[in-house]
């Protein structure tokens, strides 16, 4: 499995997949700084809960796209290459499979180690009040890698699956608009869609006063049962991606 890992890393080192995840960090830093010039005394207070709340937004918009994009430009080597067929006689095809999750993977959760960074650098710039949430900050570690990391394996299976890349890309760019608008929906609508999950497992919550304009932020309990529905999505997307995979056509 090392092995076929690092073949994986060899192809695309000339396809700057690293750069996608660059801009996401880019684009989220110059957010970041943008929205910290405002804060007064009482947006400093709960500014990391401020974060916590705005950037599975963010995620809901970017990640669908950028995981489209990093799973297109993993698979779509060995569409325009046509070796699927030699690569099969090398390696079995589950191993293939493996092997292109686990990269895409690995850029996955850097972009959101890179965000943490991101936050906590900001938070201590800004000043924002008190240290910065070890258990929400592992919190938003775990889910967010969570969703990231089945929404890659949906879109892993159909850049495999189909050699029109714009398939795939198209799905991603529809789920983010989906992401961002199934956030207004009632939660028992957003489990349907796993765009959705950006949102059904955020644990800050949001109190808007129309009279004095004023925000709060709070947490609310960790949706437990969402966790363990995206799991089970997760590991019947990868069973039935790879199953039909295997079995189609090379």
């Amino acid at each position: 499995m090392i092995k076929a890992l690092s073949v994986e890393f060899q192809k695309i080192r000339h396809r700057r997949v690293w750069a996608i995840v660059a801009a996401l960090i880019l684009v989220q830093m110059l957010w970041s700084l943008w929205g910290i010039q405002r804060m007064d005394a009482h947006d400093l207070y709960q500014g990391w809960m401020y974060f916590l709340y705005q950037l599975p937004l963010l995620n809901s918009i970017m990640m669908p796209v950028i995981a489209a994009v990093v799973a297109s430009r993993l698979c779509d080597i060995e569409h325009k290459g046509q070796t699927f067929k030699l690569l099969n006689t090398v390696m079995p095809a589950q191993r293939l499979f493996a092997a292109k999750f686990v990269c895409g993977a690995l850029y996955m959760l850097a972009t959101v180690l890179l965000q943490l960074i991101v936050i906590v650098a900001v938070g201590y710039t800004a000043g924002f009040w008190g240290n910065p949430p070890s258990n929400k900050l592992l919190y938003y570690l775990l889910f967010t890698t969570a969703v990231n990391l089945t929404i890659l394996l949906l879109q892993q299976v159909l850049s495999l699956l189909f050699k029109n890349q714009m398939i795939p890309l198209s799905v991603g760019i529809i789920g983010s608009f989906a992401g961002l608008f199934i956030m207004y929906f009632p939660q028992s609508l957003e489990r349907f869609f796993l765009w959705g999950y950006y949102g059904v497992l955020m644990f800050v919550g949001m109190d808007w006063d129309r009279a004095t304009r004023i925000t709060d932020f709070h947490y609310v309990p960790v949706d437990w049962n969402g966790f363990i529905a995206l799991s089970i999505m997760f590991f019947t997307i990868y069973i039935t991606g790879r199953a039909l995979f295997v079995r189609k056509e090379m």
